[in-house]
């Protein structure tokens, strides 16, 4: 398939499918062609839509990828578009078969490397920066400014810094003390304070607040630098109101970060394994090609990470929702199964405990995309995880430890998923979208994937790698290989797009999940 004419434009995706999938826009009164399927349209399909191959009646199942993504509410007829319209997920028993298809390990990839930064408890960092970490959104703004105040002329001097980045966020107050907010956010806190891209921070807070300094300090027992147990210098833990306000804040903040510089400067990158990458899997404005090109694709490149003996943390659990067998079947033991189903079920009763409903995503974008159901979107999210066994299941934000694929449970929306991640360690983010999400979240470099041409065309400038080729003819595993390599060399230092406009500080985004008071 070297030519554009070659493309077919529909695809067939499993023998037990009854639609097929719109590689482009189809006319109506189109003849389409999708592996031994040979339809008429009866309408417009647009890019990576549905079209169905088959007559379906009404309440029957509708599949994809050989699974269920919902019932049709309507009889639908050869030809017909298939989308909201006619199609809802309803529900339906999943059969967990816990362990019952557990894959060997594969094949064991040897002598991969990057350039990384080694820390002192044996993890490596990908970037080396100075965090400012504010406890409160109260001291977010004195964060801000003592980042601003260090500027790329006083970096310059410290060549093996990526840079100071204020990490600020929305909460740290209103709400119970040591609730499991109170107790959640403490965790992210820590996560980016130990984290291996950090080789320095400091801590401002109000003085007042829930979330205060000094219990973040004593719960989660900080250090000084990453892996080094020492006690936090005083001159690194600000509170505004010990302080004597804002202006005294910033200076003293200044003054903190200067005096980190020059050790945070005196680490330099090294060879070291593959197999000390833990590499967040996100996918955002998704599109109904997502599940077809660019998961699967990041899926080969998630086995070949855990074949070099790295790390792979599959996330947003609303979007493994109605996936979450073909997991279970993969998990290691039954007892690793059972803690993805039981965080499935907190989140059935989470959602109708806010009188809302897990199918509320999809979002517009995706379903303007083609994406119908929220069994649909995750069975194309599921692929990122690959092919490997399923190794352990963590809580938000608590750090990772395992080798291999991984599930952490956070939300679907990307900044507050991206975030948990970060905070429990991974340090590399690979991102899929096929709308067309510009996202980054520091301390971690984000590589984004297009799931479509026409939108990586569009969007070159936000765009790491284009994985629409596969609608073309390129094949799953090249598209695999060339995320792996990218990988490793962002890894190494290689900038991605979101690092070079900047972007990611904004992003960090701890999840609440009670009231605030």
């Amino acid at each position: 398939m070297s030519t554009a004419a070659a493309v077919p434009a529909a695809l067939h995706l499993h023998v037990d499918d009854n639609i097929c999938i719109a590689t482009r826009g189809i006319e109506p009164g189109e003849r389409v062609v999708a592996g031994q399927c040979d339809v008429t349209s009866r309408a417009r399909v647009p890019l990576g839509h549905k079209l169905a191959v088959v007559a379906i009646a009404q309440g029957e199942a509708v599949r994809k990828y050989g699974q269920t993504i919902g019932f049709a509410t309507r009889d639908i007829a050869v030809g017909e578009w298939v989308h909201t319209h006619n199609l809802a997920a309803g529900e339906f028993e999943r059969d967990y078969r816990y362990s019952s298809e557990v894959p060997p390990a594969p094949a064991p990839i040897t002598g991969r490397t990057f350039r990384g930064y080694r820390r002192a408890d044996g993890k490596v960092g990908t970037r080396n920066y100075v965090a400012i970490i504010s406890t409160v959104n109260c001291s977010a703004s004195v964060g801000r400014y003592v980042a601003d105040r260090i500027t790329p002329e006083i970096l310059a001097s410290y060549p093996h810094v990526d840079g100071v980045i204020a990490i600020t966020h929305k909460t740290g107050c209103g709400m119970a003390w040591e609730s499991a907010d109170h107790r959640q956010l403490n965790r992210v806190l820590a996560g980016i304070a130990r984290h291996p891209n950090v080789g320095g921070y400091i801590l401002i807070g109000l003085g007042c607040e829930t979330g205060s300094v000094r219990h973040l300090i004593d719960s989660q027992g900080l250090v000084q630098i990453s892996g080094v147990s020492a006690p936090l210098p005083e001159s690194r833990v600000l509170n505004i109101q010990d302080v004597g306000g804002t202006e005294k804040t910033v200076a003293a903040g200044v003054e903190a970060v200067m005096d980190l510089l020059p050790s945070v400067n005196d680490v330099e990158r090294e060879e070291v394994p593959a197999s000390h990458i833990v590499l967040g899997l996100e996918c955002g404005g998704s599109d109904g090609n997502s599940g077809v090109t660019a998961n699967p694709a990041l899926g080969v490149a998630s086995d070949m990470l855990v074949a070099a003996g790295g790390t792979a943390v599959l996330s947003e659990t609303p979007e493994i929702y109605g996936a979450e067998h073909l997991l279970t079947r993969r998990a290691v033991s039954e007892a690793v199964g059972r803690k993805l189903v039981d965080r499935i079920h907190w989140w059935e009763r989470y959602a109708a405990k806010h009188d809302v409903v897990i199918d509320n995503n999809p979002s517009p974008g995706n379903k303007e995309g083609g994406l119908t159901t929220i069994y649909e979107k995750s069975l194309g999210a599921v692929a990122k995880g690959g092919t490997t066994a399923l190794c352990d299941v963590y809580e938000y934000a608590e750090p990772v430890t395992a080798k291999g694929l991984v599930v952490m449970d956070t939300p679907g929306y990307d900044p507050a998923s991206v975030t948990g991640m970060v905070a429990g360690g991974a340090n590399v983010v690979c991102f899929t979208t096929g709308r067309g999400s510009c996202f980054g979240c520091k301390p971690t470099p984000s590589i984004k994937i297009a799931t479509n041409t026409p939108m990586y065309e569009r969007m070159t400038g936000d765009m790491d790698i284009n994985a629409g080729r596969i609608l073309g003819g390129t094949s799953l595993d090249e598209v695999g290989e060339e995320i792996f390599e990218m990988i490793l060399r962002v890894a190494s230092g290689e900038q991605t797009k979101s690092e070079r406009h900047g972007i990611g500080e904004e992003e960090f985004a701890p999840w609440m999940i009670g009231a605030t008071l």
